[in-house]
């Protein structure tokens, strides 16, 4: 596995979103912080301005020089400034030919809002003079301001003066602000991330090298050994340490069954050829001239034949592995008829023929997409577990679902399941539907009715009989007229 490069890695994003982020936080800071710039530069021009107002009211006959007035709106930096106190009285200072405002501002109660604004109008008007977009006046104007006087809040001082040295210092404590914020994303990602890399990154790597060299070899890698930590890490890495041994041990375990299931498979296929041996030589036990040995010759033969169905079933078990299917369309009618023929050939325990009735109820011309022989081997299963438990009667009708499935139900009148058998019904060896079984037929009818997509389950089972439920694929007609595929017979295993 290839491993991440530079610009891949989870550092690399964990830095580049740690420097997003804080510019993006500052970002958010930063437009309260202009709108209060803009606020706290005008309020100084006009606590100024009050200041310088204030000549008039010393200077003889409340008239100051042209000398004097042009030094003090030059210290201001205004065009005029009026003071109005309370009783109407006004003090002013104005040059000679002041310019016409182009803007008027009242800032008297002016909420943040309308700060956000203003100051944004001003930023824009600059950008659009830096671009070239704007004319010399709009990117330098006249503007009034009009507020309550810093140094007394009783008196209104009214101020003319240009707005560019205002975008001036906008712009320098943009430029400002701009840097701090650049120089603490840096820190602040550096920091991060040395942090995060040690607590995080670091120990995810070694968690995916561990899970990377188990993957590629599980018993060569060495066992990982968790750390002391007690948060997520370190609850990964102890799972992660458990998994492992528990895998590992699965695996040693699965070895061990597959050399005894091959070993067992071996036995089962000489034990099957002596047992047939013993059986045909058993037949021949009744033209025996003893009544005794004619007597029990059915039930040594029914044995030995359960003993080579015994075989069959786990040689087929463990040789199964995956089902190698071949739907076709299939009668389901004929099909039926064909297993009941066979599942009525089974011998009981005590030798003797089996007495029930197959009751077929499975329209004509019912077709489904199956492979025609496991889907018989399945219903044989069903079909012996049903007569050899004692039922006399066994109903198989059919029901179409949604989506183009079937529904087969196997139901019969025998005495139902007993406890042992329902908790481990499809559990093969752990136990079985019928006296003497090994559990192996409805394991191997539920691996079939899977492997067709579908699945066996059961309905019910009590004193009145046990019925099963088998979900197949509906065969697809085609429009028009519906060709019947010829069947295809099944050989049962």
């Amino acid at each position: 596995m290839p491993r991440p490069t530079v610009a891949t890695s989870l550092s690399a994003k964990l830095l580049l979103l740690t420097i997003l982020f804080v510019l993006l936080a500052e970002v958010l800071i930063y437009a309260p912080s202009i709108a209060r710039f803009r606020m706290s530069y005008l309020e100084e021009r006009l606590a100024a301005a009050h200041i310088a107002a204030l000549s008039v009211e010393a200077a003889p006959d409340l008239m100051v020089t042209k000398e004097l007035q042009a030094k003090l709106l030059a210290y201001t930096g205004t065009h005029v400034i009026d003071l109005i106190q309370p009783g109407a009285r006004v003090y002013m200072l104005s040059r000679p030919m002041p310019p016409q405002a182009d803007a008027v501002y009242d800032l008297r109660g002016t909420g943040m809002g309308m700060q956000f604004v203003d100051a944004g109008n001003a930023l824009w008007l600059a950008l659009e003079g830096a671009l070239g977009g704007a004319v010399e006046p709009q990117r330098n104007r006249v503007i009034r301001v009009i507020d309550r006087s810093p140094n007394d809040p009783a008196q209104r001082v009214e101020v003319t003066m240009d707005e560019r040295p205002l975008i001036d210092a906008m712009l320098d404590f943009s430029r400002r602000i701009l840097a701090v914020s650049v120089a603490i994303s840096l820190i602040a990602a550096i920091l991060v991330y040395v942090t995060l890399h040690a607590l995080l990154v670091r120990p995810m790597r070694r968690l995916t090298a561990e899970v990377v060299a188990f993957r590629r070899d599980p018993d060569g890698a060495p066992p990982l050994v968790p750390g002391t930590r007690a948060d997520e890490i370190g609850v990964a890495e102890r799972e992660l340490a458990a998994m492992q041994g528990t895998v590992r041990a699965a695996l040693r375990q699965r070895e061990r069954l597959a050399t005894l299931g091959t070993a067992v498979a071996k036995i089962n296929h000489d034990l099957r050829g002596i047992l047939s041996t013993a059986s045909l030589l058993s037949e021949r036990l009744t033209e025996s001239a003893d009544p005794e040995v004619r007597r029990v010759t059915p039930r040594l033969v029914a044995s030995l034949d359960r003993a080579v169905e015994l075989c069959s079933q786990t040689l087929s078990f463990t040789r199964d592995g995956v089902l190698p299917l071949s739907p076709a369309p299939t009668d389901l009618r004929r099909l039926v008829e064909e297993v009941g023929a066979e599942v009525l050939a089974t011998a009981r325990p005590d030798g003797g023929r089996v007495e029930a009735d197959w009751v077929n109820e499975v329209p004509a011309g019912t077709l489904a997409q199956v492979d025609a022989a496991q889907l018989g081997r399945a219903l044989v299963n069903l079909g012996r577990n049903a007569v050899q438990a004692g039922a006399d009667r066994v109903r198989i009708s059919i029901q179409a679902e949604p989506a183009n499935r079937l529904t087969l139900t196997v139901a019969d009148n025998g005495p139902g399941l007993a406890p042992r058998a329902r908790e481990n019904l499809f559990q093969p060896f752990a136990g079985s539907a019928r006296a003497g079984g090994v559990g192996l037929g409805l394991a191997i009818a539920r691996e079939v009715l899977r492997a067709h997509g579908g699945e066996l389950r059961l309905v019910e089972s009590d004193a009145a009989g046990t019925a099963f439920a088998l979900d197949i694929p509906q065969c697809n007609a085609d429009t028009g007229a519906v060709a019947v595929a010829a069947h295809k017979s099944f050989v049962s295993h």
